[in-house]
């Protein structure tokens, strides 16, 4: 999946990216130039499952982040628009921290005032999509509109009406064909959204309303430093920090986009793979291979509560807790699969 990291300047953005991705930004990096990185998820079953199987190989899930230009208010170009457009997810970042080393571009620290501008970019960057579509579809419509050219203005219409009342695009629900016909707009406010806030250290923990999270950058900076997990832990517990935020922003932006984790473990491997909530198994079984979904037959599955809880994949069997499912089968989040196939 990837993912943009946008908002305003002055933010934290550059240093949320370098945590995640473990890539530095250049101090070449151009003012307009977008950024990827890829990260991996840290995921404590992977952990887990390596400890008990000992394999050659452990494989973390990954997702990909695209660092955006900076979004300024009322900029005739929106430079940060087009990468952000071509992302599964957009993380804004949301400034609340002060500091007086740090400046503002309003000059002053108001993250409710920020969010509500950073959304009104987002809105006229759809209207002016959406607009410009309308004309060429207006002009085409003198030499007669396909089927599909009528659908796609009506939608349009739909989304303008939508946009004029100030509501995102998410908003407005369509059909499966309707999605076909503008998915290769790329409308940025149809995309899933999750706030962040880079909080300063007395604003750890601070709710920000539904579906929020908190961050402290810099903090998240320090704890990375620490290579002994006890301090590291020590460090976090004197914060009151339960675990890195890293690991709930991921959390989070698994749930924006409606993921989960299945596994798959042996001797060799022990790897985590990204689906769809609701994904049947021979669909899970097409991520590893596509000739597993093309000749699926079943898969066997343990649950992972089961195997860490009796310790090994025989007790599992004995314990008449190892499942042989079909192609009905919608993999949950934590199965640990084996797929059957013949091709």
């Amino acid at each position: 999946m990837k993912i943009a990291i946008l908002g305003l300047a002055q933010t934290g953005k550059k240093t949320l990216f370098t945590l995640l991705t473990g890539r530095e930004v250049p101090p070449t990096r151009k003012p307009g130039e977008a950024l990827e990185g890829i990260a991996s998820i840290q995921d404590s079953r992977v952990d887990t499952l390596s400890d008990l199987y000992q394999p050659k190989k452990t494989v973390y899930a990954e997702n990909q982040f695209v660092l955006c230009p900076d979004i300024s208010e009322g900029a005739t170009s929106r430079q940060w628009m087009d990468p952000a457009r071509r992302c599964d997810l957009l993380c804004i970042l949301i400034r609340s921290f002060d500091s007086p080393d740090v400046f503002h571009p309003a000059g002053s620290v108001d993250p409710e005032r920020d969010r509500a501008m950073i959304e009104s970019e987002l809105l006229l960057a759809d209207m002016q999509l959406v607009d410009t579509r309308l004309q060429r579809l207006a002009k085409e419509k003198k030499g007669g509109q396909t089927n599909e050219q009528k659908l796609e203005e009506s939608i349009l219409q739909r989304f303008n009406a939508a946009l004029e009342e100030e509501q995102f695009l998410s908003s407005v629900t369509l059909e499966p064909q309707e999605e076909q016909v503008i998915k290769s707009l790329d409308l940025v406010t149809r995309t899933p959204i999750m706030y962040a806030y880079n909080v300063s250290e007395d604003e750890i923990g601070k709710d920000f309303g539904p579906g929020a999270l908190t961050i402290s950058c810099e903090i998240e900076k320090e704890i990375s430093t620490i290579d002994d997990a006890a301090e590291r832990q020590e460090f976090m517990e004197d914060l009151g920090i339960s675990q890195p935020s890293l690991e709930r922003i991921n959390a989070a932006l698994y749930d924006a986009l409606g993921l989960m984790s299945f596994y798959t473990s042996g001797k060799d491997e022990c790897r985590a793979w990204t689906i769809r909530k609701g994904s049947p198994a021979p669909v899970a079984g097409g991520k590893i291979h596509s000739d597993i979904e093309r000749g699926f037959i079943r898969v066997e599955v343990m649950k992972y509560d089961d195997l860490i809880a009796l310790g090994s994949e025989q007790a599992v069997k004995q314990a008449g807790k190892m499942q042989l499912n079909g192609k009905d089968y919608v993999i949950e989040d934590g199965d640990i699969c084996h797929f059957l196939f013949n091709v």
